[in-house]
Order: structure tokens, then sequence, then C-alpha cells
């Protein structure tokens, strides 16, 4: 019984050890907690990594969303293509530099799945209503989606401003719009003189509540998001120069696992991108990847192909 005793002891003091480390920690993130200030450039970088991702280095954070597609024709009604159910799943490293002060860089990947509006199946094929022709649809999974690192200070010392960020009530509310305009790779070498130049429109709306994203008592935020995306059609489409638009409209979240996620994007995710569970690693320096890049290397793996036969 001594013998027992004693290793109840043991594991007694052991425990209690641990829980007054924890508590400590607790107490001292307490008393070093602030209020972030919009208006500071260091405090605005923070509330937009709090946004992205999360405080700590190296913490996945997942972002999910979902909505419907549709398409604009200058002439005829619009028409509802697609449902959408996408995911991006990414984390937040500290980047530091002499001149600019410490940041971070973001590492993501990211899909989207096209559902059948009247099944919410995913898809496979698709009949193009305009061409009657049965095409594949390929997915949009793209890996890398990395941001170029952002620091409180640019190289001419310009401060750090998160464009449009407001509050309204318990609510901040942060716009961004990002135009879209540069080289599509399957659109040939001359598009300064010819046109068919990549052109899109993204829009993200983020809402959250003003008390947890500025206190730095909580080490992350989870904002809802919604998300609008005007593009050119999807180079699977084969709409062969047809004149129009998709627009994508879609809300979502940042959650706190991946669980979380619905079945549809987890079981798709298992069965075809089961990469997709965890962000890139920090380090990652390949060349962001789009829909057009993704599908020019299949269209030319597909070619070369066909000529070794």
């Amino acid at each position: 019984f001594e013998t027992l005793e004693s290793g109840i002891m043991k594991r007694y003091l052991k425990y209690r050890t641990v829980t007054i480390i924890i508590a400590s920690m607790a107490f001292s993130a307490a008393l070093s907690a602030r209020t972030l200030d919009p208006n500071k450039a260091e405090d605005a970088l923070e509330i937009s990594k709090r946004v992205q991702c999360g405080e700590a280095d190296g913490v996945p954070a997942i972002y999910y969303w979902s909505g419907k597609v549709y398409s604009r024709v200058q002439g005829e009604p619009d028409r509802h293509l697609f449902n959408g159910e996408g995911m991006n799943v990414r984390q937040c490293v500290k980047v530091t530099d002499p001149k600019r002060g410490t940041g971070y860089r973001q590492v993501s990947r990211e899909v989207m799945f096209y559902l059948d509006p009247k099944t919410n199946e995913v898809l496979r094929t698709w009949e193009n209503p305009w061409t009657d022709e049965t095409v594949d649809v390929m997915q949009i999974a793209n890996d890398p989606v990395n941001m170029r690192p952002s620091y409180p200070y640019s190289a001419d010392g310009k401060p750090y401003k998160i464009e449009g960020i407001h509050r309204q009530g318990k609510w901040l509310l942060m716009p961004i719009e990002i135009p879209l305009f540069y080289h599509n790779e399957l659109a040939g070498d001359y598009q300064d003189y010819v046109g068919n130049k990549y052109h899109a429109m993204e829009i993200f709306d983020f809402s959250i509540l003003a008390d947890e994203i500025l206190d730095t008592k909580n080490p992350t935020a989870y904002p809802t998001v919604s998300w609008v995306r005007i593009s050119d059609w999807m180079p699977w489409m084969k709409m062969r120069g047809r004149q129009g638009q998709m627009v994508f409209n879609a809300m979502g979240a940042k959650l706190k696992k991946y669980d979380e996620l619905p079945k549809v994007i987890k079981d798709e995710i298992a069965l075809n991108h089961p990469e997709y569970t965890a962000p890139p690693p920090a380090d990652d320096a390949r060349p962001n990847e789009t829909t057009w890049t993704v599908f020019k290397d299949m269209i030319d793996a597909e070619r070369a192909a066909k000529k070794s036969d």
C-alpha cells in the first residue's frame, strides 16, 4: 500500500504542477491582454492575421463557403448553372524584415466542387446548354494559393492599413475587393494586342465580433464571410469564345476544426484530394496555381500522351 500511495501522490503532484503551469500561463496572458487599434500599423496587421489564420504560427485554419454559380449572357436571362461547396486550409507563419518589421506569410490550398443544382451531388460531367456538348467537369483544386508576405510597413515606410474596415455596433466589418487583370496561361503571347487576358473580380466581405478579434486574450477569431466572384467561363466548359461571364455568390465562415466541414466536401477530399486536409508547409516556395494553370497542365499532359501512343 505504501508503494501505491507513493504512486498516487506522485501523479497528484505532477497533475497539480501541470495545472499550476497552465493557470500561470493563462494568468500571464490575461495580464498582457490589450485591445487592438485598427488605426495602428502593427495592430492592423495583427487584425488581418487573426482574420486570415490565428495568433500562433503554424496552427491550421479552415475557411468554408457554400453558394451558387450563375451565367450572365447579354440578351438572355441568367441561368443557375451549379451549386458550389468549397474550403481553404491555411496557416500563417512569422516573417521579419529589418526595415518593414515583423509580419506574416500565409500559405494555403483550396478546393471548390461543382454540384448539380437539383440533386446537390458532385458533378463529373456537364451538358453545356449553349453547345449541347457533354464535357468533363474539372473541380477547382488549387495547390498552392499563397500570399506575399505582409509587414507593418512597406519598403518606403508606408504603414499597413486595412482599407474600408469599420465598426458597426458589436461588429467589425471588413470589405475587400480584388480586381484581377493578368496574363491568361491559355491565351497565347500577344494578349496586350488582341485581348484574352484573364479578367475577374473577387469580393470578400468579412464580419467579425469586435470584442472577439480586438481583444488579444483571444488567440484568434471566427469571422463569417460573403464571397462574390465575377469571371470568364471556366476553360473546361468549352465555350469557344462565347460572350458571357460567370457569377459566383457564396457565404461561409472560419471553422474551428476540419470535422465541421459538410459531408460532401469531406467525402470528395477523401476520394480525390487527400492532401487538402492540411495546409502546405510553411516554407512552400511553389508558384501559385489557378484553374487556368491546372487546366493547361492537364491538357498538355493529355496531348503529350496521345503523341506518344
